[in-house]
């Protein structure tokens, strides 16, 4: 019997379709719903950007009036739900703390999957306005503050950042933050979503399924990336020692984070935009320090190894210009991607099969259970 054929980490595999997004090969441009991506940052908001994930076309001025006031409407959490973050330890990472508060989300109702789309699409849009309530209460809490309640006369990113530190930003900060959630919205089968529709193809419910992407984001090969990113360029310090830096890892073979990635083979479509918002960042704060440090790594890794920076590299320091602790930033990250991964949970009970692929043995063969001596 021929041996099977074994694809690890399913690279190269394709397991089902979908009509959420793509990476166009003549383009080399992630897509939703056939735009591209750096043209939605540029002429959509986040929030036009979930109603296209979810309903396949970008909305009219009355769809994105109903959705906003859906969002502004659905933000608050119980005091029950508060009281249940007050209660973790300070010391627990954000990403535990907000996988544990949307599985609380989940004991507030039964549900189950394959149950009619209308409820779970009500379900989409409750975790869509509650998460940021989630992180940013934790945020609060972590810092020995109070939370800030949420406020229905901000939109949806300005609220946010008024939760967590209790004030507005700039023009430059909001549109950074807006243009980081549509480019981490959604990006196919990747690790997490491809878990969510794993759980999802169980008939389980939709917390269960995004409780799962979140433990599948944390990982630092996926989600956790922008932080490990942030330290390596705290490590370096200075940019006028990034090249010589990373000329050294690439010499021991150092696993070096925010480069390269599973699909793009030109480079990382999403980059030049988040670029773009980390030199403006730079601008209003007057320093430009990482914007050079980036500049004196990518220029070696691309110039000895060919290899391009992924949306992490950017992202990064931009979290962190706009006044996020690193461990904020993979929360930040789901705050994005739960329109993708919802989308995604209602596409995989739209035509639902269980996900159960095979595994090739190469353990014992089978044998006898011998009787014990047990004198």
């Amino acid at each position: 019997m021929a041996e099977p054929q074994i694809q690890k980490g399913l690279a190269g595999v394709t397991v089902d379709s979908t009509a959420i997004s793509k990476v166009m090969p003549e383009t080399n441009s992630l897509t939703y719903r056939g735009y591209a991506v750096q043209d939605l940052c540029a002429h959509a908001s986040f929030e036009e950007v979930a109603y296209l994930l979810w309903n396949g076309e970008l909305p009219t001025a009355a769809g994105l009036d109903g959705l906003r006031a859906e969002e502004v409407g659905r933000r608050g959490i119980s005091g029950d739900h508060i009281e249940v973050i007050r209660r973790f330890p300070a010391d627990a990472h954000p990403m535990d703390t907000l996988r544990t508060a949307v599985s609380y989300l989940g004991t507030t109702e039964v549900a189950w999957g394959g149950e009619p789309e209308e409820a779970d699409r009500n379900r989409s849009l409750d975790l869509f306005a509650k998460i940021p309530t989630m992180i940013a209460t934790d945020y609060r809490f972590r810092g020995g503050k109070e939370p800030i309640a949420p406020r229905d006369d901000l939109p949806m990113v300005e609220n946010f950042f008024n939760m967590c530190f209790g004030e507005v930003p700039p023009r430059e900060v909001i549109r950074a933050f807006d243009t980081s959630m549509i480019l981490y919205a959604e990006h196919s089968f990747n690790a997490s979503t491809f878990t969510v529709r794993t759980i999802a193809s169980s008939r389980s419910d939709i917390y269960s399924a995004i409780t799962g992407g979140i433990g599948s984001l944390k990982g630092p090969l996926h989600g956790g990336a922008n932080e490990a990113v942030m330290h390596m360029f705290l490590e370096i310090g200075d940019p006028d020692i990034a090249e010589q830096w990373m000329r050294d890892a690439i010499a021991q073979k150092k696993l070096v984070m925010g480069f390269g990635h599973r699909v793009y083979k030109s480079g990382d479509s999403r980059v030049p935009t988040m670029r773009s918002c980390l030199e403006d960042l730079a601008a209003w704060k007057g320093d430009d320090s990482w914007v050079r440090m980036s500049d004196g790594l990518q220029k070696v890794m691309i110039g000895e190894k060919g290899i391009h920076p992924n949306l992490d590299f950017p992202a990064g320091p931009a979290y962190y210009m706009m006044g996020f602790d690193i461990e904020m930033f993979t929360p930040l990250f789901v705050m994005s991607r739960i329109t993708g991964w919802t989308a995604h949970y209602l596409e995989q009970n739209a035509d639902n099969r269980l996900i159960r692929p095979l595994s090739a043995y190469h353990g014992t063969d089978q044998r006898e259970v011998l009787p014990i001596d047990r004198r």
